[in-house]
């Protein structure tokens, strides 16, 4: 106990100065909040357009879904924080986290995430049922799932990781329409898929973080060839899906699939390039503007 108490000492004294916001959005990851705002948005917005339904005459729903969704997402991710207390200091990545510098205490970081995940379920279910349910298993496969279960043990977590980031736009959709109709689960086919590659990315762009975690990500497991090959079909399996999302009209149909050879373009090269570690830079920005442009676009080409 007593080094314990010298560690968080320690880290509290080296750690740069931050102010109260700063520790509380990185309790709760406002990057992946905001990230996952936009794809719940999208799936909200794409089930009024074609259900026919108002918006306006709707806000009620809108309100309760993003509030709600970001609320569920801010509340899981702290609670992954606070799983994570043990291997975070490790990792240059996570070790500024208010949860290793003891700027948040454990059990504040348990009441703000549960408290969150309470309040948005709450407000989930005020839409329909079926939204809540699926707001459940998003925060089940995230907090359960990957971080206490598959992150430490499996190679293949990013992949199980990834149902829960596909989650947000199935949360948006159910929450207008229930049924959920194909074009719903080809928001959340494209979100699966997307997310290997990322990860994957970025993994091999903090393998050694990852090693001396001991987190069994693949690049740590099989190495950067094995990692490029996954990285490469992953990315090739995204080739279809603008295929079955036709009713958004010819011209998203191009622009995702000109999106999707691009991106695989990208990744052949890598065979190519002797810098490893900037291929997989590459591939991890190219993905970010792949995921912001592709959402945002489906807004838009609904909209024109």
């Amino acid at each position: 106990m007593g080094n314990s108490r010298t560690l968080t000492t320690m880290q509290e004294t080296s750690s740069p100065p931050t102010t109260a916001w700063k520790d509380f959005a990185a309790l709760i990851k406002i990057g992946i909040v905001n990230s996952n705002l936009i794809t719940t948005f999208t799936g909200l917005w794409l089930a009024f357009m074609f259900t026919g339904a108002h918006f306006l005459q709707s806000i009620d729903i809108v309100i309760f879904t993003l509030l709600g969704s970001s609320l569920v997402i801010a509340g899981s991710c702290a609670l992954n924080n606070y799983i994570d207390r043990d291997i975070d200091p490790i990792m240059k990545r996570t070790k500024g986290r208010p949860t290793v510098t003891g700027k948040i205490s454990g059990s504040r970081v348990l009441i703000v995430g549960f408290t969150f995940v309470f309040l948005g379920l709450a407000m989930l279910f005020m839409t329909n049922i079926t939204t809540g349910i699926i707001g459940i298993i998003g925060i089940f496969s995230y907090v359960v799932l990957y971080s206490m279960w598959s992150k430490r043990l499996y190679v293949s977590n990013t992949v199980i990781g990834s149902i829960s980031g596909a989650v947000p736009p199935l949360i948006g959709w159910a929450a207008v329409d229930p049924t959920l109709p194909p074009m719903a689960w080809m928001l959340f086919l494209l979100m699966f898929i997307w997310q290997p590659p990322h990860f994957y990315a970025l993994a091999m762009r903090r393998v050694e973080e990852y090693r001396a975690a001991g987190i069994p990500m693949l690049p740590v497991v099989k190495g950067f060839a094995a990692t490029k090959k996954h990285i490469i079909i992953w990315v090739a399996m995204l080739l279809p899906i603008p295929f079955f999302m036709t009713s958004l009209g010819l011209p998203f149909v191009i622009l995702a699939t000109a999106f999707n050879i691009g991106w695989l373009a990208l990744g052949v090269i890598g065979y190519r390039m002797k810098d490893e570690i900037k291929w997989a830079t590459l591939m991890f920005v190219y993905s970010l503007n792949y995921l912001t442009i592709l959402f945002t676009a489906m807004v838009i080409f609904t909209v024109i």
